[in-house]
């Protein structure tokens, strides 16, 4: 069996840009999150986008919308010497009774099939303690809480939606957060 890769799952809205709670549209990437997604390329981390989409149960956005924000978002990182390494999306509402909406496992369990992830050394990034911190806990991954998008609510008048999970590393933004990935990373492997 090969070598298990190592993966940071980043969520998309509010924590690689836009607010958080935005219709993806008017999505971009933050100055930093592109910075912080070529660190993981450079040190061979899978940066792989989880993104939770309900706009397209809703009817309020066409998979084909997604799809074609997906590819401009893709060049804009080619463009600047960045990729994704994979792109998940779970296009549900709660009512659709999936298994792939955050934080529940789905997205993340095809990710380490299709790409050979070591879940165990891998870490889920976002600005929402009840989806991307309780998913961290359901794969057994890292957690980290950014601070960007509803990151400072998710800590405040939103931490009772998920009081019973702590998040590993609490970070002002994506590019915080991969360098403690990184300094982590570094230490475990000495």
């Amino acid at each position: 069996m090969s070598e298990k890769n190592k993966a940071v799952f980043l969520d998309m809205q509010g924590t690689l840009g836009g607010t958080g709670i935005d219709d993806i549209s008017n999505f971009d990437f933050y100055p930093f999150a592109i910075e912080a997604i070529k660190e993981l390329n450079r040190n061979d981390i899978l940066a792989v986008l989880t993104t939770n989409q309900s706009n397209i149960s809703r009817g309020y956005l066409s998979q084909k919308d997604f799809d074609d924000k997906i590819l401009f978002l893709k060049r804009k990182l080619c463009e600047n010497g960045a990729h994704f390494d994979g792109v998940y999306c779970c296009p549900h509402t709660k009512e659709d009774n999936c298994s792939c909406k955050k934080p529940l496992t789905g997205m993340v369990d095809k990710v380490v099939k299709e790409l050979n992830i070591d879940v165990k050394n891998s870490f889920v990034v976002g600005d929402m303690g009840m989806s991307d911190i309780v998913l961290a806990r359901n794969v057994g991954a890292k957690g980290i809480l950014v601070l960007t998008g509803v990151g400072k609510g998710s800590l405040s008048e939103f931490r009772h939606t998920w009081e019973q999970y702590e998040a590993d590393y609490i970070a002002e933004n994506v590019l915080e957060a991969v360098k403690w990935i990184l300094k982590t990373s570094n230490e475990n492997s000495i």
